[in-house]
């Protein structure tokens, strides 16, 4: 029995739905039973069922051995209700399914559900101040634009300082950011991180990004304790102090004689059923009904544990600050609870674990529409976080240096150069487009050498440029971009057929040593005595 995994995306919790669908169908064992004096063909009892069923959710790595055989048998309710199954009489769409020897059997059709069609999220560009903007209130509408003609000299100005030559600049400042454009920075490139680790080429279909917050990011990244632990600005949002006291007590529960004990038995239990009351009663889980389909696709990556935790953090940034914090406390108390030896058992037969899985896991993911599968998914979500959760509340560090410095750069003044003040200002990035390995490996390759390549010749075939200048520019461009120049000009005599060589004149004979006749050797005196 093996369970295709299924990786993140939209639409996980139906792709999951068919799948576990289509296996319980297809490899569910079949045979002939008797009941009250009559036989039938092609069916199996409910235990079986449940049993089959079981062992299969507890072998799959989209569900995990955490899966109980109470959750099985209440997605058997919803296979009979959806008519996955029917009992032997042809009777289905009541989650009347109970562990017993009741017959059922597989209808002929298989109701496999189709995926939803869910309006296209539009994509809101953001926009941040330039270089140049001008004031508020101006317009630009019908102002002529000179294009770029980058020519030789533009080149090389722009490019005089790797030359070695620095002509005389000027310092830009740009309009200054304001707290708004700041809060979007950090909103866009968030969820461009969601969408990098993800892998999805847009996250349109898992998550509408109207919905959220860029404040609530900023919120949860810097207004934090030194635990990490959100601090919230309107104190009325905070937990009530009955429950924050009860969720402390069982948390700190006392190891030691000398602590006060609590006063009767069964003090605990009435404390953790406060507790589970409480968040059990809550109109919306704590990861939000919009972000439901952006935590199961994550869900997809458990496979991939680094990955899956950065993707958990980032989704977690993007929470209401209350929900947040809400999910900090309830995952400390979680997870001290169930290291915790020394705590009495909360509930007679179910081990504290399961308990703190079953007891709080529709409280913290939930959809807002009807999931088959949301429990399933939830109890999985859940115990990833109790095993991971002081990695997965705490704020990405490579996210915030990457903001941050983006924010710094913005605030940073430019410096300008003669020949730089016609440069097209660039619209602020929003998300990318992913391309093919082919497609980057020839930009790569090809999408910088071309213009200079063009540019190259442009200083070759210049007339005004004398030889002496051509060759020292020459000289300059081989510097920077040997490989450019090193196509155009393979070999010495290549390069040498740019400058031939002027033909040197033999110096004229001196003639005038020719007019005196040759005179013949005279000894002369010798000097001895």
């Amino acid at each position: 029995m093996e369970h295709r995994i299924v990786g993140p995306g939209p639409y996980r919790a139906t792709k999951l739905w068919n799948e576990t669908v289509e296996l319980f169908r297809s490899r569910m064992p079949l045979r002939k039973h008797r009941c009250r004096f009559k036989s039938y063909e092609h069916c199996f009892t409910a235990t079986e069922a449940v049993d089959w069923l079981h062992e299969l959710l507890r072998c799959s790595q989209n569900f995990g051995p955490e899966v109980t055989r109470k959750q099985t048998v209440q997605l058997l309710k919803k296979f009979l209700k959806n008519h996955v199954i029917e009992d032997i009489k042809g009777k289905w769409g009541q989650e009347d399914f109970e562990d017993n020897r009741h017959l059922y059997r597989f209808p002929p059709s298989s109701p496999l559900k189709p995926y939803p069609k869910k309006p296209l999220y539009q994509k809101n560009v953001i926009k941040f101040p330039e270089w140049n903007d001008p004031p508020p209130g101006t317009s630009q509408e019908n102002i002529p634009v000179r294009p770029v003609v980058l020519n030789s000299e533009m080149w090389f100005k722009r490019h005089s300082i790797a030359i070695g030559e620095v002509p005389a600049c000027r310092l830009v400042h740009r309009r200054q950011l304001t707290e708004a454009n700041v809060e979007e920075i950090w909103k866009s490139m968030t969820l461009s991180y969601l969408q990098k680790i993800l892998g999805l080429d847009s996250l349109e279909e898992v998550l509408d990004i109207k919905f959220v917050n860029s404040k609530f990011i900023v919120h949860n990244v810097y207004s934090v304790s030194k635990q990490g632990v959100v601090i919230l600005d309107d104190k009325s949002k905070e937990l009530p102090h009955w429950v924050l006291s009860a969720m402390k007590c069982l948390a700190n529960w006392p190891n030691c004689s000398d602590l006060k004990q609590p006063m009767y038995l069964g003090f605990e239990k009435d404390v953790f059923k406060t507790i589970a009351d409480y968040y059990g009663h809550l109109k919306e889980p704590l990861l939000t009904f919009h972000l439901f389909d952006a935590f199961v696709s994550v869900l997809g990556l458990l496979q991939k544990e680094k990955m899956a935790v950065e993707a958990f953090q980032i989704c977690c940034l993007l929470l209401p600050p209350e929900n947040r914090r809400k999910l900090q406390l309830l995952m400390r108390m979680m997870a001290r609870i169930c290291l915790n030896k020394e705590m009495p058992p909360l509930c007679d037969g179910l081990g504290t674990r399961t308990l703190m899985v079953q007891t709080f896991s529709r409280c913290i993911l939930c959809s807002k529409d009807e999931v088959d599968l949301d429990e399933l998914l939830a109890a999985r979500l859940v115990t990833f976080l109790m095993d991971n959760y002081q990695e997965i509340l705490k704020v990405p560090s490579a996210l915030q240096t990457s903001i941050e410095e983006r924010v710094a750069h913005l605030r940073r003044v430019q410096i300008k150069y003669p020949g730089a003040d016609m440069d097209i200002t660039l619209s602020a990035p929003s998300f990318c487009r992913q391309i093919s390995p082919e497609e980057f490996e020839y930009q790569r390759a090809y999408g910088s050498q071309e213009p200079l390549a063009a540019l190259l010749e442009e200083v070759i075939s210049d007339a005004k440029l004398s030889s002496k200048e051509k060759k020292k520019k020459l000289k300059q461009f081989q510097k920077s971009y040997p490989e450019v120049y090193q196509e155009r000009f393979p070999t010495p005599e290549s390069e040498a057929l740019l400058f031939p060589e002027k033909p040197k004149l033999k110096p004229q004979l001196l003639m005038w040593a020719l007019k005196k006749p040759f005179q013949p050797f005279q000894r002369t005196r010798s000097f001895r005595m």
